[in-house]
């Protein structure tokens, strides 16, 4: 998915995929960033379904609801797209958090990042899982949790070449060689391939309306102000952090101890 989906998931383990914080804050690399994910949405548009079905049935994976991929021993993060926001902040206001690793800052300590994630209980498990290691919304999960661990996203490999990865945290959690339909297998992939273009389609706009607001209202993107305002945020203070949502960037002020 992207990464490992929690991480992605998240950002990297995925369900969701953010960016590291490592190198955040030039414009070049904000410019760099962007068209890479346009690169990449335009790549999966060619990419075959059908292709990628076979590979979901010659994995054969088996969920066995131990619920480790909902922990952050297995993933980092659950990034919530905008659509799974619209569905479950009405419901549980208080269990959204702006996503970890913020992508950028301004001359003035305010952070920039994509979009919201899930919190933690007890700093590992996912806010939705009960005692028995059950998610108390599974019927309305969000879509990263669909999918996982199937994902189809580019990334490099050793020698520094890009390719498609397909599954996350293989060998991790379920099982594997299970029998899987066709019909079965090619939902799948078309689950999966729709949400990594909504991952991509909210990251391309969150980079184009980052670039158009620093712009605009003549922000600069300060380093040293971003590892000040990082220092602070991992001493346990409180930071502002402009959340990107439903096409506006929206203030929250979180401190490390609400992730």
């Amino acid at each position: 998915m992207i990464g490992d989906v929690w991480s992605a998931k998240k950002g990297a383990s995925i369900p969701g995929r953010n960016i590291s914080t490592g190198e955040s804050i030039s414009k070049a690399v904000l410019q760099k960033r962007l068209t890479g994910l346009e690169e990449e949405r335009a790549l999966l548009d060619e990419y075959p379904a059908e292709e990628y079905a076979e590979i979901v049935r010659d994995t054969g994976f088996s969920c066995t609801c131990c619920g480790r991929c909902c922990t952050k021993e297995v993933n980092d993060h659950v990034f919530l797209l905008d659509e799974d926001v619209r569905r479950i902040r009405p419901v549980h206001p208080d269990v959204l958090v702006p996503a970890p690793y913020f992508e950028a800052c301004d001359q003035n300590g305010r952070f920039y990042v994509s979009g919201y994630a899930l919190k933690t209980q007890d700093g590992n498990l996912c806010t939705f899982l009960d005692d028995s290691m059950r998610c108390r919304i599974y019927a309305d999960r969000p879509l990263i949790c669909r999918v996982y661990p199937y994902m189809l996203h580019r990334e490099e490999n050793a020698s520094g070449d890009l390719r498609w990865c397909h599954l996350s945290g293989l060998n991790t959690h379920g099982e594997y060689n299970e029998s899987i339909s066709p019909e079965d297998a090619a939902s799948i992939a078309e689950e999966t391939i729709r949400y990594e273009k909504a991952y991509l389609d909210q990251q391309i706009a969150f980079f184009r309306a980052l670039l158009d607001l620093f712009e605009k209202e003549g922000f600069r993107y300060v380093r040293r102000t971003y590892d000040l305002a990082m220092r602070d945020f991992c001493r346990g203070e409180p930071v502002r952090v402009m959340v990107f949502f439903d096409g506006r960037f929206e203030e929250a002020v979180v401190s490390r101890d609400m992730y």
